[in-house]
């Protein structure tokens, strides 16, 4: 380790198939017990976000002697902030996915209604708007024309006279710009909002999905407070659609805004949901999401102290072998449609900046921990399929995510276990299962590895439920 790069940091850096990568710049012959250790959950969307809290699902249950629910801080992207939210509260993985695709018991669960509300008051004040606007400019701009000048209404006459002694193109725009000039700066003094809707949908109901939940089950809508109850430290980070700057919400960041009103503005996919307008009365901002500016926020966990991050991103592009004489029966991307390239193209931005992110961090001669990236291999062809934004796919992407993590835990069980260890985390590989739900009659009537599986998940639960109640004592 002469350059400060621990034995296992080259595994990060070349190109493969990997479903982990590791940055391992600590000294793992000496424990780490007061190391903090941070939970990074990245985007992802619909099917994204089920994918994550499957794969999640899998490493709670790989860890023997802790949960994911025992981090020191959580910081969420997007779908990741609609995670860590609740996570960081106490709420534990399987009772996230059971609100989604199970049994709902302390959530509510989670409908397609709460994703897809339409923007109905923008789709309709919009072409009201625009109606009314051509209804009344353009006798303003007609108005406006004669009370100009003389000299200026001489100039349209002879602009009219030479259109209809030679009708073309070019005595057509000489007459007509003048006009559409007027009405344009007719439109700019009295137009404020656009007449095309902000967006798709409306992501209001995400905060108060949220914050129906935390209020529930008497965990904390506040930074502060859930610092103060728990001594969790959660950041939640989202983009201000006038500045282009990121903001990061937390306890000892921007305290502004409320946890649920955070996740609304981290969520707030462009186009797709309107801007979400939160903040304090009179002083609120208009936020867009997360990752417009970040992918996953792994520095904000490092410039807050953390030694140990574990960051789970679940988009990542999708690497096609077309070109391979091996595989020339599969499609191009190219051919698969407008969709598919976009989305490819997405992921490769997303993916892109992370990399970047993890290089410097590797460089940095100020930072001594452990980084572990779970993400899906880049040739998992069945989770690049599925649509990102897509809600009835959600119980497919969390049974993939739990088989993709249990695949990449299987294989690098090893190295795990050295860097785990080091900051006292035990593992058990055994312990993950063969899938993330079991079959219905087996969650009635739990028998072999269902059953087994089941007092580890309880006493997990009642752990951290022990954490949250205590930190209210």
């Amino acid at each position: 380790m002469d350059n400060g790069v621990g034995c296992f940091a080259h595994v990060a850096f070349t190109r493969s198939q990997l479903g982990i990568t590791f940055v391992q710049k600590s000294d793992l012959s000496r424990p780490r017990t007061g190391a903090r250790r941070a939970l990074v959950l990245a985007g992802g969307a619909i099917s994204g976000g089920a994918f994550k809290l499957g794969g999640l699902a899998a490493f709670n249950r790989y860890l023997a002697n802790a949960s994911v629910n025992d981090f020191d801080m959580y910081m969420g992207i997007s779908a990741g902030a609609f995670l860590a939210a609740p996570i960081a509260a106490g709420m534990h993985p399987m009772e996230l996915v059971d609100a989604i695709i199970g049994e709902p018991t302390r959530l509510t669960r989670f409908e397609m209604t709460h994703f897809y509300r339409p923007n109905w008051r923008e789709w309709v004040e919009r072409p009201l708007l625009l109606a009314r606007d051509l209804l009344t400019i353009t006798p303003r701009a007609l108005g406006a024309l004669a009370r100009s000048l003389p000299s200026a209404l001489a100039a349209t006459r002879r602009r009219a006279e030479d259109f209809l002694a030679d009708p073309g193109v070019e005595t057509a725009r000489a007459l007509a710009v003048p006009l559409l000039d007027e009405l344009s700066q007719q439109a700019a003094d009295r137009r404020r909002v656009g007449y095309l809707p902000s967006g798709l949908f409306d992501n209001a109901t995400l905060e108060a999905y949220i914050r129906h939940n935390l209020e529930r089950n008497g965990m904390p809508n506040s930074f502060r407070e859930l610092k103060l109850t728990t001594g969790k430290s959660l950041y939640i980070s989202a983009t201000n659609i006038n500045t282009a700057q990121g903001v990061v919400f937390g306890h000892d960041e921007d305290n502004s805004v409320t946890i649920s009103e955070a996740v609304q503005a981290s969520t707030a996919i462009p186009g797709f949901f309107k801007p979400a307008r939160v903040g304090p009365p009179g002083r609120e901002q208009d936020y867009c999401d997360a990752a417009v500016r970040k992918t996953a926020g792994i520095s904000t966990a490092v410039r807050h102290g953390a030694e140990l991050i574990v960051c789970y991103n679940p988009f990542r592009p999708f690497v096609n072998y077309r070109h391979r004489p091996v595989s020339s029966a599969r499609s191009s991307i190219a051919d698969l449609g407008m969709g598919v390239i976009i989305n490819q193209a997405f992921r490769t931005l997303l993916h892109s900046r992370l990399r970047l992110g993890i290089e410097k961090l590797k460089l940095d001669a100020n930072f001594h921990g452990d980084v572990v990236l779970i993400e899906p291999t880049e040739t998992d062809q069945r989770f690049f399929q599925m649509n990102p934004l897509n809600f009835w796919t959600s119980a497919a992407a969390a049974e993939h995510g739990f088989q993709s993590v249990k695949r990449s835990l299987a294989k690098y069980d090893h190295t795990l276990r050295k860097i785990l260890s080091a900051h006292d985390i035990r593992v058990d590989l055994d312990a993950v299962g063969d899938q993330l739900l079991p079959p219905d009659d087996e969650r009635r009537h739990p028998t072999g590895a269902a059953a087994a599986n089941k007092p580890a998940e309880a006493s997990k639960r009642r752990r951290h439920l022990r954490v949250v109640g205590g930190g209210r004592g």
